[in-house]
């Protein structure tokens, strides 16, 4: 796979303006999917301002300044997508969220330092392994092993601590639960969730939610009960 992309191929997710220098930089293979990520580089040069070329935003990594998810990286084509913390150091310290906006772009969002400290992630994949245990498969392809049984469903999320990766907290997709919608026509929105439709089908489950919409359940991401444990672009409410 080549290792750039022509700008105007780039994802609609992208933030980037589709003229201008004809190639940009792919992300590589990793935890996010291409059209859900951002190529480090681009974090640091094109969206922080901490970079002024692709070299002075290696000289960073190389200095081990850069952080996601609480571990140093020193790959400039490394995919950055939803949830992802990215975490700067001294003397100019500040950590990032990156979420959705309601256009669908990827945005990096500043957050306190406390909040640097845990990472949600949607669970895609329940299924038991060797030894009866359970493995977990997130959004961003973290796998965690819990002990059977668990409560632990398909479309929840995990509050998890970071680095270490211990679950802190669940939160069920259910009625009344906070959701973040991460896709469709919603995208970018606050929602309360109704209830979930299992339709008997190929077709994807639906979450119909009080605010009169509804999206199918891969675009739905809990982030809280009564609130949300992260902040949105734009400072959305409920």
């Amino acid at each position: 796979m080549p290792y750039r992309l022509k700008r105007r191929a780039a994802p609609r997710s992208w933030p980037i303006a589709r003229k201008g220098r004809k190639w940009v930089q792919r992300p590589a293979p990793g935890p996010h999917g291409q059209t859900d990520s951002l190529p480090l580089v681009m974090v640091l040069r094109d969206l922080l301002k901490l970079a002024n070329s692709a070299r002075e935003a290696r000289i960073l990594l190389r200095e081990g300044k850069v952080r996601v998810d609480g571990k140093v990286v020193k790959d400039l084509a490394r995919g950055i997508g939803l949830m992802d913390v990215v975490s700067i150091a001294a003397p100019a310290a500040k950590d990032y969220r990156v979420l959705k906006d309601r256009r669908g772009k990827l945005a990096l969002l500043s957050i306190p330092a406390p909040d640097a400290k845990f990472k949600l992630g949607r669970v895609r994949f329940k299924h038991t392994v060797p030894g009866g245990r359970i493995a977990l498969t997130l959004h961003d392809g973290r796998n965690l092993l819990v002990d059977a049984p668990t409560e632990v469903k398909v479309g929840d999320t995990l509050r998890v601590e970071l680095p270490e990766q211990k679950v802190l907290q669940r939160i069920a997709l259910s009625a009344n639960s906070l959701a973040f919608i991460s896709g469709g026509s919603h995208v970018g929105e606050l929602a309360r969730v109704d209830r979930v439709e299992v339709l008997p089908s190929s077709q994807p489950n639906r979450v119909h939610f009080k605010e009169g919409f509804s999206t199918i359940k891969e675009n739905v991401f809990i982030v809280g009960t009564e609130t949300a444990l992260v902040q949105v672009p734009g400072g959305l409410s409920t």
